[in-house]
């Protein structure tokens, strides 16, 4: 690590948001896929919130875009990475994902699956049966080009067979078709292709690369995570090694020796905090002009670190559920000042937590109107996540 010191202020690391994010006026993205490298991935465990923060970068583009860059163009790809959570990356970065933060994901869910299958009573030979309806699932994939977990589910009765999710909770099951595509995602040996039932619709059909977009080689693990730590610092850098461990989901071993490989240079973060920065990237970044947001639940920007506080502050607990998912959030100039959600009836309505100014406030109640118009009959929910405080106050 070379380079002095400096002070990084939360004004900077906000401004650093606001354009690195493709979020303050001027640096938006061109495309869609020009808001998901803005950010390194968009989350997609919410297939909503993939097409709204790609919306949010994106000035004038509308959800077929988004549809057209997923599913005709195939430049993001949807894969299994960071954190066990569904990501939308560009396709020449999903073999990179895969390989520095899919590898121990697909080797946890792995092991589960043959614990689930030993304690649901299938088998006691957990390797060889997998192995047995791996062929079976790839091969019944092979021959419908695409298929959901459902149907896969009834393409064998090894992949119909039923595991026990949780000797806890009476009737918890679920098939080994749903598991072992849980598994083999994580791997990059299947993929999610497009929706059914729309851009907002949790259900996929489920393909392989082969038939949907090969994902190319394979690079070794060290060199992965040091070209994934890259474009995760020039995005959400500064921050402390520990924001990146947590983003990526990996061990403190693995965070150093990624960070040991680029040229980066000590910070101290506005708390006083040490944090780090890309060397190429240790000059003081001005403001942004004066931008609002909309954002959608578990978007990068409120996603991107373990530690929020510049970000965030301490409207935390009224945008955040239990387990430290983001709900729908509400920006001005690199703060959460609020919350949204769509009612019943479709209308997005906002609360803000501060006063932010007549402007602003003004801006925020434009974006919700454009929010309410652009949504149309989609209806959202909370999906992989609970409803925060502020959403249930807004919807009544």
């Amino acid at each position: 690590m070379t380079g002095a010191a400096r002070t990084v202020t939360a004004d900077e690391r906000r401004a650093r948001l606001g354009r690195r994010h493709a979020l303050a006026p001027g640096h938006g993205a061109a495309d869609p896929l020009g808001a998901a490298r803005a950010v390194v991935a968009l989350h997609s465990t919410d297939p909503a919130s993939t097409v709204l923060s790609a919306l949010a970068r994106t000035p004038g583009a509308g959800p077929a875009d988004v549809e057209r860059v997923l599913y005709e163009d195939r430049d993001l790809v949807r894969v299994l990475a960071m954190r066990r959570t569904i990501f939308a990356v560009p396709h020449d970065l999903a073999a990179t994902v895969l390989a520095a933060a899919g590898d121990t994901v697909a080797a946890r869910q792995r092991r589960l699956l043959h614990q689930m299958l030993v304690a649901s009573g299938i088998t006691e030979e957990p390797e060889a049966w997998v192995a047995r309806a791996e062929r079976a699932l790839l091969d019944a994939l092979a021959a419908a080009g695409q298929a959901t977990a459902p149907e896969l589910a009834a393409a064998d009765p090894l992949l119909a067979a039923r595991v026990v999710l949780d000797p806890r909770e009476l009737g918890a099951t679920q098939s080994v078709a749903s598991r072992l595509l849980t598994t083999l995602s994580a791997e990059g040996r299947v993929l999610r292709g497009r929706q059914v039932g729309g851009w907002a619709a949790p259900q996929f059909r489920w393909t392989t690369p082969g038939h949907w977009r090969e994902l190319g080689p394979v690079p070794a693990t060290a060199d992965a995570a040091a070209r994934l730590a890259r474009l995760w610092l020039h995005a959400y850098g500064p921050a402390r090694p520990a924001d990146l461990q947590w983003w990526a989901g990996w061990t403190v071993a693995r965070t150093k020796a990624a960070l040991a490989a680029l040229d980066t240079v000590a910070v101290v973060l506005e708390d006083g905090a040490p944090g780090v920065l890309l060397a190429e990237d240790a000059d003081e970044v001005p403001p942004a002009d004066p931008w609002v947001a909309l954002l959608p639940a578990l978007d990068p920007a409120a996603m991107g670190w373990r530690h929020r506080d510049p970000f965030v502050g301490e409207h935390r607990e009224q945008v955040y559920d239990r387990n430290g998912n983001a709900g729908p959030t509400v920006w001005v100039d690199g703060r959460v000042v609020g919350g949204w959600v769509q009612r019943a009836d479709g209308e997005v309505a906002v609360e803000l937590f501060e006063d932010v100014g007549r402007a602003a406030a003004d801006a925020v109640a434009e974006r919700a109107a454009a929010l309410t118009a652009q949504l149309a009959d989609v209806r959202l929910t909370a999906r992989a996540r609970g409803w925060t405080p502020v959403e249930k106050r807004l919807r009544g």
